[in-house]
Order: structure tokens, then C-alpha cells, then sequence
């Protein structure tokens, strides 16, 4: 088997910078989608950096993220799927974060799901997952 083909691949799931409600008193103050989009460049190179296939989907908060994230989950498998903390951490997107898990759930049984805390510690998320033994 090829380095390519024993590559793992990594999705991560963030929620569109430009429809963030800055406002939000639940996210660090400061941010903004230009600082969002370079954290994500930033955490996609530390993901290639460890040798893995890594793809990104941004999902607006309405009701096209479960079908924008079935599609991507669709062009699988994947070994781990991380979900951005601007889906997760805000108490407003609760059940936006809900579906989307349970989409990931879904249509990707077998992945390891984690979460980073910034789109900087991606890699440090997924490698949560990935390299650690897991039971068969």
C-alpha cells in the first residue's frame, strides 16, 4: 500500500466565517471572518503537515448545512471528522450543532468525531483520535 493510500483522511466542519454573529457575547471578542479564514488556512497546513488528507467544509447556519455536509461526508471515507468550536461553542447553535452531528453520525459511522477549541488546533483534535490505539 502506497503513503498516499495509508493516508487518513480528516474532515473539518466550520461554520461559514462570513455568517458568524460577531455580536455573539459567547465568542472571544476580536474576531472576525478574516481572522477565522486565516486560523483555517493555518489549521489545514497543520493537518497536511502530518501527512493527512485533510478537507474543509464550511456550512452556513440554515437548513443547507445538513445537506452541503452529506455531500462532502459522501466523497469518504474518513478516519476523523472535527467540528469547529463556531458550531459547537456558541449556546445559540446548539441544535445547529446537534443536526450536524447527527448528520456525521449518520453518514459516517465508523469516523472518530472531535472538536478543537480554534481552527489553529485542528490537527491537535484529530490527532486526539488518530493516533491513539482504539479498540477493535
Amino acid at each position: 500500500m502506497s503513503a498516499a493510500q495509508d493516508a487518513k483522511r480528516v474532515l473539518f466542519v466550520g461554520q461559514r466565517p462570513e455568517t458568524v454573529d460577531f455580536s455573539d457575547p459567547a465568542l472571544p471578542p476580536g474576531f472576525d471572518a478574516e481572522k477565522i479564514h486565516a486560523g483555517i488556512s493555518v489549521g489545514m497546513e497543520h493537518l497536511a503537515e502530518r501527512g493527512w488528507q485533510a478537507d474543509l467544509c464550511l456550512v452556513s447556519p440554515d437548513d443547507s448545512a445538513t445537506e452541503t455536509l452529506e455531500h462532502q461526508l459522501a466523497a469518504g471515507p474518513y478516519d476523523c471528522i472535527v467540528i469547529g468550536g463556531g458550531i459547537r461553542i456558541p449556546p445559540s447553535s446548539l441544535f445547529f450543532f446537534e443536526r450536524l452531528l447527527n448528520v456525521v453520525h449518520k453518514n459516517a459511522p465508523t469516523a472518530s468525531i472531535a472538536f478543537n477549541t480554534a481552527p489553529q488546533d485542528t490537527a491537535d483534535a484529530a490527532a486526539r483520535w488518530l493516533e491513539i490505539p482504539l479498540p477493535e
